[in-house]
């Protein structure tokens, strides 16, 4: 066998199984989805009342769930709020970063603009039993349908955006 042919081979193992080490790993960190959460009315920081049900009726939507003191979510908060300013379906939770005035000045500095629910207490993040941020999660028609933690580049949450599209 040719060293080009070794190589090749070398790679698509370990590619295969850095895809099954994510996929394990997503698997283990998944969040608990709540009874009823579909339809738990919630209050994002601009004051308008929400479902998740009613914003995944018509497309998939991105839930993502993060804090303004994670350091991961430095890097993928600019992707979810580009996502959200081009028009994806994204809603954001953010965990224990302060009152709605000082998250609404976190967004301003950082010119993000998603629609955000301030879970200031952590509750709502608690009901999900989210233990990471950042952590991702894809809704169908009020169905959970993928979800994921840690680091994601933007070509892999739209990536699965369009897959829970396809269904």
């Amino acid at each position: 066998m040719s060293r080009l042919k070794r190589w090749g081979r070398d790679l698509l193992v370990l590619a295969l199984l850095m895809l099954v080490m994510i996929w394990v790993m997503d698997s283990w960190r998944a969040p608990q989805v709540p009874l009823a959460f579909a339809d738990q009315p919630m209050h994002t920081v601009d004051g308008r009342e929400v479902t998740l049900s009613t914003l995944s009726q018509e497309r998939p939507l991105l839930v993502y769930f993060w804090a303004s003191w994670c350091n991961i979510c430095r890097f993928t908060t600019p992707a979810v709020a580009a996502m959200a300013e081009d028009g994806s379906n994204v809603i954001g939770i953010v965990l224990r970063s302060g009152e709605d005035a000082k998250v609404e000045r976190y967004l301003q500095a950082k010119e993000y603009r998603m629609p955000l629910i301030n879970d200031q207490d952590g509750r709502l993040s608690a009901s999900w039993q989210v233990s990471v941020t950042p952590t991702l999660v894809i809704i169908d028609k009020g169905r959970v349908v993928s979800s994921t933690s840690g680091f994601t580049s933007s070509w892999g949450i739209k990536l699965r955006l369009w897959w829970a599209g396809w269904r």
